[in-house]
C-alpha cells in the first residue's frame, strides 16, 4: 500500500511532515510517496538519517498557501503538491492521499480530480471526537457550507458506514445538530433534513443540541459545513483554554496541592491526550472516489503519523465500497 503525502502542506511543513512520515513507515510499515520540493525533501530525509526504501519522492514545484482561494489556486497551480498528489492517486500510483495544507484546495482538487462516489452529491469532512461513551463522528465540518437536506442525509449514511467499517459499530445512531431536540425546531432546511433522515433506514434518533458533541447521545452527528466548522473551532478552543486554566490555577496552589498534582499527573496526561487532535490524526473526506485524509494545519509529527494510519485503515477496510453499498 502506498500513501501519497503532501510534504509541503501545513504550518510546519516540510520538516514536521517528514518527521511524521518516517515515524509512520517504521510503525505501520506503509510505503509513502512524498510530493513537493524534491531537493528540500531529499535533503531533510538525509539529515534525518533515514536510509530505508519505503519513502520515495515525487517532484512538485508549486505550493498552495493557506491564504489562497481554493478553486482559483487548484486551477492555476497545476503543479502544486496538492494537485500532483491527488493525480497520483487518480492514476493508481498511490492508494490514498494526505495533506495538512489548504483544506479548501484539497476538497476542490479531490472532487475535481477523483470525482464523487456513485449516488453522492457532495463530499463531507468527518472528524472523530471523544465522548462520554467512547467516540462520536461529526460530518460535515467544512467541505460544503451551502448544503441541501439530501446532502445531510448522505452525510448520515457515509458517517454510519465509516463507523461500522473502522470502529465496528453496529447500526450507529445518527443525530441532526439543531438548536433544540424538538421536531419543530430549526429552519426550514433543518426541518426538511429531519424529515428525510426520519424516513431513511438509518438509526436516526432525532435532533441533538450542541452539548451532544461530547455527551455520546449519538454516534454520528450531521450538520452543514458552516455550522460544523464553527462547532469544531469552538471545541478546539475550549479544550485549549481548559488546559491553560488548569495549569494556571494548579501553579497557584500550596504545597499540599502540589503534592496532589504530582499524584494526579497521569490523569492530567490522559485528559490532555483525549482532547489532542494529534491522537486522531486526520479527518477523512468522505464521498470522493478515492481515499483522502485532511490534517490540521498545525499538525505535529504525531498527527502526521496517525493520519497516515487513518488513511491506511480506510483503504484496508474498503470504506468507499461500503458507502456505495449503503447509498444503494
Amino acid at each position: 500500500m502506498k500513501i501519497v503525502v503532501d510534504a509541503m502542506g501545513g504550518d510546519h511543513a516540510p520538516e514536521v511532515v517528514i518527521e511524521g512520515v518516517i515515524a509512520a513507515v517504521k510503525e505501520y510499515h506503509r510505503e509513502v510517496i512524498l510530493v513537493g520540493d524534491e531537493e528540500k525533501i531529499k535533503g531533510l530525509l538525509k539529515k534525518s538519517g533515514y536510509t530505508g526504501n519505503e519513502i520515495s519522492v515525487y517532484p512538485a514545484s508549486e505550493v498552495i498557501e493557506m491564504s489562497e482561494s481554493a478553486a482559483t489556486s487548484v486551477r492555476r497551480k497545476r503543479n502544486s503538491s496538492i494537485v500532483v498528489g491527488i493525480n497520483l492517486v487518480k492514476e493508481g500510483k498511490g492508494d490514498a492521499f494526505f495533506s495538512a495544507g489548504n483544506t479548501g484546495a484539497v476538497v476542490c482538487a479531490a472532487t475535481l480530480g477523483l470525482g464523487l462516489l456513485p449516488g453522492i452529491e457532495r463530499p463531507g469532512i468527518a472528524i472523530v471526537t471523544p465522548s462520554l461513551k467512547g467516540i462520536s463522528l461529526i460530518i460535515d465540518v467544512g467541505a460544503n457550507i451551502d448544503s441541501k437536506p439530501m446532502h445531510l442525509l448522505q452525510y448520515g449514511i457515509m458517517g454510519s458506514a465509516y463507523l461500522e467499517g473502522i470502529f465496528n459499530k453496529t447500526s450507529p445512531s445518527v443525530g441532526l445538530l439543531n438548536v433544540g431536540e424538538e421536531e419543530t425546531k430549526g429552519t426550514d432546511f433543518l426541518k426538511e433534513s429531519f424529515e428525510l433522515l426520519s424516513k431513511s433506514k438509518l438509526n436516526f434518533v432525532g435532533n441533538v443540541e450542541g452539548k451532544a458533541l461530547f455527551s455520546g447521545k449519538c454516534d454520528v452527528i450531521v450538520c452543514d459545513g458552516f455550522v460544523g466548522n464553527v462547532a469544531l473551532k469552538v471545541t478546539e478552543g475550549t479544550a485549549e483554554v481548559i488546559q491553560v486554566f488548569l495549569k494556571r490555577h494548579l501553579l497557584k496552589t500550596n504545597l499540599l496541592g502540589k503534592i496532589g498534582i504530582l499524584l494526579l499527573k497521569n490523569t492530567f496526561i490522559q485528559f490532555k491526550k483525549e482532547f489532542n487532535y494529534a491522537e486522531y490524526g486526520g479527518a477523512p473526506l468522505l464521498g470522493v472516489d478515492g481515499v483522502v485524509v485532511i490534517g490540521h494545519g498545525r499538525s505535529n509529527a504525531r498527527a502526521i503519523k496517525n493520519a497516515i494510519r487513518v488513511a491506511g485503515e480506510e483503504v484496508e477496510r474498503q470504506i468507499n465500497q461500503k458507502i456505495v453499498e449503503a447509498i444503494k
